[in-house]
């Protein structure tokens, strides 16, 4: 069983002690493709590499298997498997990628699925949220502008993760909801991995205003037209962050 650590930007603990050591190592090293899809590994192997007891390593596949990372092939032992077979809405699947040399491809994934989602999330927030909730919506976004006039960055990731969570939520779309963890995960991985600009946009913060401000008002156009901003601008910084660590034509191999 899983032993309960440090929580995640999802509120869900990350595992610690030896189950989260080899859950982590495995988990990690699959999202980097240092283990192969097709591969095959053996249980005594996991055990010495980790020096952890069998049932320890039996609990870390269980919870691999069931991201569709691994899977257990009697007489043969644990198949890894190609990232096609992976449960890519999993937060943990998501943070390791992120962390990986992958991370670009999967940061821009997940922005283009935010992309598709959250204008939509925040029209429909404009026509069924209740009186009671914009106001709350419109005091998170202006302790987000509070927050980015500081250097804290922690400070800022929690506002901008309930944020969204918020308007997700407010859509009345349980479907919606339910992709909050994936939205809290590719916010916290952009901030801890250094892929935020150093201090937000004064035009990224109004934009958060703009949509609480819709929201409010029930402009369901409005509300649609400043995400789609907010997503717009996102997508450019993701992109800029990518370019920048690309190789020059000239320093590539011939």
């Amino acid at each position: 069983m899983a032993h309960a650590g440090p929580h995640t930007a999802t509120g869900t603990p990350h595992p610690t002690g030896l189950h989260g050591k080899l859950l982590e190592g495995v988990g990690s090293a699959i999202a980097e493709g240092t283990l192969r899809a097709g591969s095959v590994v053996q249980i005594e192997e996991l055990e010495e590499r980790y020096a952890v007891s069998r049932s320890v390593v039996r609990e870390a596949v269980r919870v691999l298997a069931s991201m569709g990372l691994v899977a257990p092939r009697r007489r043969l032992g644990i198949q890894i498997l190609p990232a096609s077979e992976w449960n890519v809405y999993d937060p943990q699947v998501i943070r390791w990628r992120l962390a990986s040399s992958e991370r670009f491809g999967q940061l821009r994934a997940l922005t283009e699925l935010r992309n598709a989602v959250e204008p939509e999330a925040a029209r429909l927030a404009a026509i069924r949220a209740a009186a009671d909730q914009t106001a709350e919506l419109l005091v998170l976004a202006g302790e987000l502008w509070a927050a980015g006039q500081d250097t804290d960055a922690e400070r800022f990731l929690r506002v901008d993760i309930e944020f969204h969570r918020f308007i997700l939520a407010a859509s009345g779309n349980e479907m919606f909801a339910a992709l909050h963890p994936l939205v809290a995960e590719v916010l916290s991985g952009r901030t801890h991995l250094g892929l935020m600009p150093s201090r937000p946009h004064p035009d990224a913060l109004q934009l958060h205003m703009d949509v609480a401000s819709a929201i409010q008002r029930s402009s369901p156009d409005e509300a649609h037209t400043a995400m789609r901003a907010i997503m717009t601008r996102t997508m450019s910084e993701v992109s800029e962050v990518f370019a920048s660590f690309e190789v020059p034509a000239e320093g590539r191999p011939a």
